[in-house]
Order: C-alpha cells, then structure tokens, then sequence
C-alpha cells in the first residue's frame, strides 16, 4: 500500500537530477525530493505514527504537501488532503466522519478553527477531549497534532481520502484505493501522452481530487516535471506557460476566462499543448478567445472526485461537450422520471476501474440521499448499484457522435472554483439569521468572471446586507459566501 511512495523511488532512480516540483524560483530534483520525503518520514514514525492510521493535510500548492503525503506513504498511511480554507462547521463534519490520528496544518491552523479535534468517553462517563501531542515539524512552521483515535476501519484500505460535498451540502469523504489510483493515472497517462518531457503545471489545489490526479500522480508516474502554484493569477499563469513551455495544464473555466482577458497575450511556442478544462462547462466563446490569442485548443474534461477523470474532448473542437468517455470508462444514460419516450436526455450513470467502491459521512445516512429511482433499484444520487453503476446525479445526453454533453443537475448542486456547493445548504444558513424569514440561492456567471453564489432574501426587519454575509462568512467555507445580497418582499413562487 506503499504505491505513492514506490513511484517516488523508480522515479528518482530513472531522473536522478532531473527537476521533479518547481514552486517559484526554487526546484527539488527527484533525487533531492526523495531524500527529503525520507527524513520527514522518519520524523512521522517518531511520532508513533503506524500503517493504516489516517492523517490530514490542511495545506495549499506548497512543496510541503507533496513531501508530506509522500512520506506517510511510505509509512503506509492514508493521506486525508483537506482545503485549508474550510470553515468551522465543515471541519467539525469532516472530523467526525474520518477519525484523524494526526493533522498538519499551518501555525495555529487547527486552533484558528476554534474545532475540538477528537472526544471520547471517559471513565466517569461523559465524554471528555482526546489529549493530543502537538509538535512542530522540524525546519518548518508546520504543526503536527497527534491525537489518540484508532484507525478506521470502513471495509477498504484507502490510500487517500478526498473530501468533496454530497447532495444535501454535507463534507463526503471519498475512499479512494490503490486500485483505483492505479487505474485512473494509467488513464490520464494513455488520454494524454504524459511521459518524462512532460512539464505539468498544477495551480488547481492539490487537496483536491482534480488537481491530485491530474496533478500529482502522473508526474509520479513518468517522471515529469510538476509546477506548483498557490495563488492562482491569469498574470502568473500566463507567464509560467511561455517561461516554461507548459505543456499540460489543469484549469477551469473561470481560470481560462482570466487568462482570455490579459491585454498581454500572445501564442505560446508548445508543440502538444493539453489545456485541460473541469469542474464547470467550458463556455464557447472563451475557447474560442483562448484559441486566438493563445493558439491554444481547450480540452473539456469532464471529471469528480468518486470516479476521477470520465471523458475527454481530446480534439479540443467541440467545447459544448466533455469529449467521448476514456478507455475503460462506461458511461449510460437513463430516462428521467416523467420524459416522454424516445427522450435522449437523462440522468448519467459511469462504472470504471478507477470508481471509488465507498465513501463516508458525519450521519449514518450520508451516503444515503434518496430521490427519484431512475436505477429501478432504490439507488441514490452518489450511489453504487448493484452491478456497479455509480449515479453521478448529472444530467446530459450524447450527441450523434456519442460525445457527452452535461446540461444540469439532480439536485440543487452547483459548482464554484472548482467545488460543489449546495444551494440548499446556502439557504439553510441565510435562513438561520435572526432578521431573514426566507431565502433564495442561486449561481450567478458569464463566459469571462467566476460564477459566484447570489441570494434573494425576505427580511423581517431592518438589517444590512454586510451582517447577512458577515453571518454566512462565520459558518461557510470561502466559497459558499453569497457576494451579493438581494432583498424582496417574497420570493416568487
């Protein structure tokens, strides 16, 4: 269960000084980063740490991330990657779901959450905080809190934990195992002709599942050349494309719309450029706008954390769909409920070597989110059926040339930065202020700015619309924080 770590080695033995992680002006190479990914594993093991425990990560695009992860690979532990923006509440769901036996975070990350990390009962009967070892990784500004939890046993040996939303907005913690990490890498590899010239620039966060796999495993894999960046600028983006000649580069919509906006652009000198683009659908006229200025053609992936990468239109030419599904990969539609017959459109269903066989959340039904049966067989949106369909809760068709086109959604699911957000739970927090009797979320965009989470309210007195988002702020991630507040007598409908 070692695999992460095991590409490390024969990659490093095959690179030697070749460069593996470029942050900035500074580089490891391969045989730099496995000397440095076998100290730190050593000072993890000091801590007691075992094969099997569960540890998290609550950092950015830093070269730590990787170091780390990699050395609690070589430990045989689980890499739990967790947004370091993640708020308080979700935390305490996260938490409570996957029992950590350590989290690293930056100076005070954990205690800055005001989280209590770990209970348990105690003799007298009530329950009482874990007592924990919290100690600083050596030549870093890292905390390390080692609590007393036992490692988790959910049927499978995940060798990470992803965490993503379920339908209802909750924290859901996809199990991800060597087998299906072994599955969708070869898939990127194959779809995309990753090799040792390959220069992959990562500006999508690491702590999620698109830029780990599209990321960090290939470059595990061949022996690339991985470019990590933190803080996402279509300046510094554009820059790192032409200083560096990237070739493959992970992106979203919004991160495209960005970079076709930049008075300075120009074509870049690539011979195979593999511009990826997920998490929301790539609008036509900044593909367009990309391949004019850039001469560049965008890739619509379509792409999620249970069943990594699905289609992909490696042509470039149709950015209305995500392309034809990948080798290996099953794609199937079903009619929804109420469609008139011969309908084409319907909700969408993937069986793959690289699906997630669980996931975990804070309740007992987490995995459990109801809806109509399209399946026929009770199965729920973000459910395996009994022949090994997963309902991914998307709705699309194909085209006459079996290319997939994603239209909307089952459930009030939307996408932001990348991340699922959940117009319900938005409206739930709105609705939990003293002075909002209702509330309405909705997703707000063009083809050239960030989509951003927008709410109608009806208040019951005077109130401003900055105490309404300061509230939402104090209980929602980042993301999830309506940016405009609109208010309304009723709500239509």
């Amino acid at each position: 269960m070692t695999m992460l770590y095991d590409w490390l080695k024969i990659s490093a033995k095959a690179r030697g000084n070749s460069k593996a992680l470029v942050y900035r002006d500074n580089y490891l190479s391969w045989r730099g980063l496995l000397h440095r990914v076998d100290r730190r594993s050593q000072e993890f093991k000091s801590m007691g740490l075992k094969p099997g425990a569960w540890v998290g990560l609550m950092l950015g695009n830093v070269p730590d991330f990787v170091i780390l992860a990699l050395a609690l690979s070589r430990l045989d532990v689980t890499v739990v990657p967790i947004d370091p923006t993640t708020g308080s509440r979700e935390l305490e769901l996260m938490l409570a779901a996957a029992p950590l036996r350590a989290l690293v975070t930056r100076p005070r990350g954990s205690e800055a959450t005001g989280v209590s990390l770990g209970t348990r009962i105690g003799e007298n009967g009530e329950e009482e905080e874990i007592p924990e070892i919290r100690r600083r990784l050596q030549g870093t500004l890292l905390t390390c809190s080692v609590f007393k939890n036992e490692n988790p046993d959910f049927g499978v040996r995940p060798l990470s934990v992803m965490f993503t939303a379920d339908s209802l907005g909750d924290p859901k913690g996809v199990l991800r195992t060597q087998k299906n990490l072994e599955a969708l890498t070869e898939q990127i590899i194959e779809s995309l002709s990753i090799d040792t010239r390959s220069k992959i620039l990562t500006s999508v966060p690491l702590f999620h599942a698109y830029g780990w796999d599209v990321g960090l495993l290939p470059t595990l894999k061949t022996g690339a050349t991985m470019f990590l960046e933190e803080e996402i600028s279509a300046k510094r983006v554009a820059q790192l494309l032409r200083d560096h000649t990237i070739d493959i580069l992970p992106g979203t919509p919004t991160m495209y719309g960005e970079l076709a906006r930049l008075p300075t652009a120009k074509t870049l000198k690539v011979e195979t450029p593999r511009f990826l683009s997920a998490g929301a659908p790539l609008p036509t006229e900044v593909a367009t706008s990309i391949r004019k200025s850039y001469g560049v053609q965008i890739l619509s992936c379509y792409h999620s954390t249970e069943t990594g990468a699905i289609a992909i239109d490696l042509d470039g030419k149709h950015p209305a769909t995500v392309g034809k599904p990948l080798e290996s990969v099953e794609v199937r539609v079903t009619p929804l409920q109420g469609a008139r017959k011969g309908t084409k459109r319907g909700a969408i269903w993937v069986r793959s070597p690289s699906l997630s066989p669980c996931s975990i959340g804070p309740y007992e039904d987490s995995n459990d989110y109801g809806g109509n049966d399209y399946g026929g067989d009770g199965t729920g949106i973000g459910q395996i059926d009994d022949d090994g369909w997963y309902r991914t809760g998307d709705i699309g068709k194909f085209d006459r040339n079996s290319r997939l086109v994603l239209e909307s959604r089952e459930d009030d699911l939307v996408k932001v930065e990348g991340k699922r957000v959940a117009l319900g739970e938005v409206e739930g927090c709105l609705e939990a202020f003293p002075s909002v009797r209702e509330a309405e979320a909705r997703l707000e965009s063009d083809p050239y700015t960030a989509p951003m989470v927008v709410a109608r309210v009806v208040a019951t007195g005077t109130v401003q619309a900055e105490e309404i988002i300061d509230h939402c702020a104090r209980n929602l991630a980042p993301y999830k924080v309506p940016r405009r507040i609109e208010f309304c007598d009723a709500l239509e409908g």
